[in-house]
């Protein structure tokens, strides 16, 4: 443990939050004032801060969007039960990337790509990473490999600056002080020695624990120089490997682990990312995500229906299949956008904070003599947007209809996507995290054409865009430059930089090649998923925790549990399980929302259905919360009826979710704001009875 003075809880209101039945717009958009000061209307004098490349100064619309191509496996592997099912084999290597528009340096990156005796060199490897192709009912086996080392098999230091204060992986902590804080007796710089991953397929289902990229399973690369006395796993690794071996006879080689997914649930957008413990934030920036796709199965695309005949409706595609030739080339009409924001320096690198200071100024003393960790910032907003690896790309397209698979990539940034910036274009979303909504949303003509998205959350879009004049058109961005809580863009929150990180992409518009077959979103029946029966209730808690030394500086934000008094109970990451529901029963988790910011809520192994969202009112100096007398619960938005694995937890509300727990196993639960995340914002839950063996 680190040696820091007593922390204390901040105030749990320091937003007001207002509500005035129905005043919202969009999805989930919420009427609230902030506590920040805004200066609405107000043109900025510069950019948002970030490395020495000014963002103002980058060509915009210069490249093509990429369209991520399909992930080629690498064979197949029979199942015990004489089946036989897809095997790839995917490693992290590094790179050099044109992320920035030609004529500018290129961007060293890491990213995840296919290896294997049919894979030819590197080519394949780029961030965002290939896509994932699965089918509903067929399980995949992947073998993930930490390959971020040199040509001469030597370790690579981390590209970004890591903060060895945090409760983290801590490889240099040895097997003893793995996985926990380092007892330091002076401010240490940032870590420079191997690299540790475990990748978790986020929107998996019915998975197990082995195979979820649980934050303790971590690993090094297998390299030649790795330190003496360095833990080279993480303290679950070998617990799931022996898991692994017994399930599936896969053997885990060292720098590698290999996990199975079922697929045994819904289709949809899913994708894949590090999940290591501390480090989840610079890994994932660096580039170690990619995108994954469920089809097909009871509640696929052949299930939705044309209304006006009842026969099998049709949605835009192709999207890029494995081993597509040419596949940079190709046309395809259902597309992902993985859409992040990043800050580059001049030489082409990747811009991430190395100090505290970069946030709100507050410098040393630093960890130990204070509770203020060195380098880790609260909350990282980067000063361009990249769309599939690229900077403000664009895309040639048609005068017709097609499926946008979008994904916050972000770390920290929410999203309004506004695409009434289009002139003619109607917007639908089909689909978020987990599948099919149960109808489609119009998001033009009742939400005003604005898609929210928090970090994590995937929408399913079909974008008519037959009636948009010819020409260039930029999809724009109304959220803001900092951390959101909810509100209309220009009233409770000054809007994106119009010039950077208030645009996105621009679409090139030519008139149609011929006649678009597709099915209008507005006669689409979709396959909804049925409502889940009633269970027990917990209570949990959403709370910020504030430096007992540096005046107004939030040190981290944490999880916790609502006593039965109201009392909010904030947890850390080592504290005792105490959310374990038992296998096949169903709750509902009630997420009190203490803190001044929205944060999106990710549980692992479910998909849950959101019940509604109520305003609560919070007693400072009692420590209590509940909800707010009078007030009644507002339904999920049209956007949220499907099943769900990430839900935005506004402030000054409590949301509810209900879901169904189907395989034993431990994992974890946690805000996706990845810095929120990698500083005690995750828990771990178990599913049933604790396990032979398993790590205390």
């Amino acid at each position: 443990m680190r040696d820091v003075p007593d922390k204390k809880m901040a105030p749990m209101s320091r937003r007001t939050v207002l509500r005035a039945g129905g005043a919202g717009f969009g999805l989930y958009l919420l009427t609230v004032t902030a506590g920040r000061p805004v200066a609405v209307g107000v043109p900025r004098s510069a950019s948002l801060p970030g490395g020495t490349l000014d963002p103002e100064g980058i060509p915009k619309f210069r490249a093509p969007l990429v369209v991520p191509p399909a992930m080629p496996r690498a064979g197949t592997v029979r199942t015990r039960g004489g089946r036989e099912i897809d095997h790839y084999v995917v490693a992290a290597r590094p790179l050099v990337q044109q992320v920035l528009p030609d004529g500018l340096p290129p961007t060293p990156v890491w990213g995840y790509g296919p290896v294997g005796p049919q894979i030819r060199g590197l080519a394949s490897h780029r961030t965002p990473g290939p896509t994932i192709e699965m089918e509903a009912g067929r399980p995949v086996q992947v073998t993930w490999v930490n390959g971020l080392v040199d040509d001469e098999g030597r370790y690579l230091p981390h590209l970004l600056p890591v903060d060895p204060t945090l409760h983290w992986a801590n490889p240099p902590g040895g097997v003893d002080g793995r996985d926990a804080r380092p007892h330091l007796t002076q401010t240490p710089p940032a870590y420079d020695g191997p690299v540790p991953m475990v990748t978790h397929l986020h929107g998996g289902q019915s998975v197990g624990d082995e195979s979820d990229g649980y934050p303790e399973a971590w690993y090094l690369p297998a390299a030649t120089d790795i330190p003496g006395g360095f833990a080279t796993e993480g303290t679950w690794y070998e617990h799931f490997a022996a898991k692994a071996a017994a399930a599936y006879a896969a053997s885990w080689e060292p720098g590698s682990a290999t996990f199975r997914y079922p697929n045994d649930q819904r289709a949809g957008t899913l994708w894949y990312h590090d999940h290591s413990l501390g480090m989840t934030r610079v890994n994932a920036y660096a580039g170690l995500a990619g995108l994954a796709v469920v089809r097909g199965g009871a509640e696929g695309d052949d299930a939705v229906r044309d209304r006006r005949t009842g026969r099998p409706a049709v949605l835009p595609g192709p999207a890029p299949r494995p081993n597509d030739p040419g596949w940079e080339h190709r046309r395809y009409l259902e597309i992902p956008l993985a859409i992040q924001d990043r800050s580059f320096n001049a030489d082409g690198s990747l811009f991430y904070p190395d100090t505290r200071a970069f946030f709100d100024g507050v410098g040393a003393p630093y960890v130990p003599e204070s509770d203020v960790s060195p380098i880790w910032n609260p909350e990282f907003f980067g000063n361009t947007i990249v769309v599939n690896g690229r900077t403000w790309p664009y895309l040639d397209v048609e005068q017709r209809r097609y499926r946008f698979r979008v994904l916050n990539g972000c770390n920290s940034r929410f999203l309004i996507l506004d695409f009434a910036a289009i002139p003619g274009a109607r917007a639908w979303q089909i689909g978020a995290d987990g599948g099919f909504l149960t109808a489609p949303v119009d998001l033009t003509g009742r939400h005003r054409g604005r898609l929210l998205l928090g970090p994590a959350e995937r929408a399913d879009l079909v974008v008519d865009l037959t009636e948009v004049p010819a020409g260039r058109h930029v999809l724009t961005n109304l959220a803001p430059d900092e951390p959101f809580g909810g509100g209309e863009p220009g009233e409770a929150f000054e809007v994106a930089d119009p010039g950077t990180t208030g645009q996105v992409l621009e679409l090139r518009v030519v008139p149609a090649r011929g006649p678009d077959r597709t099915t209008p979103a507005e006669f689409l029946t979709l396959p909804a998923p049925g409502p889940l029966p009633a269970g027990t209730v917990r209570r949990l808690a959403l709370a910020e925790v504030m430096s007992a030394v540096a005046p107004d500086a939030p040190v981290e934000a944490v999880l916790g549990t609502v006593a039965e008094d109201g009392r909010v109970v904030p947890l850390g990451w080592d504290e005792p399980v105490t959310e374990d529901p038992a296998v096949g029963v169903v709750e509902t988790w009630e997420l009190y929302n203490t803190t001044e910011d929205a944060h999106p809520v990710h549980i692992h192994e479910v998909g849950f259905e959101i019940l509604d969202r109520q305003a609560v009112v919070v007693d400072e100096a009692a420590g209590t919360v509940a909800p707010a007398p009078g007030s009644a619960p507002r339904p999920p938005e049209p956007g949220e009826t499907a099943r769900k694995d990430t839900v935005v937890a506004f402030p000054g509300e409590v949301t509810r979710l209900r879901m169904r727990f189907e395989r034993p196993g431990r994992f974890v639960w946690h805000c996706h704001i990845l810095e929120h995340e990698d500083n005690e914002m995750m828990r771990a839950y178990q599913i049933g009875p604790r396990q032979p063996g398993q790590p205390d």
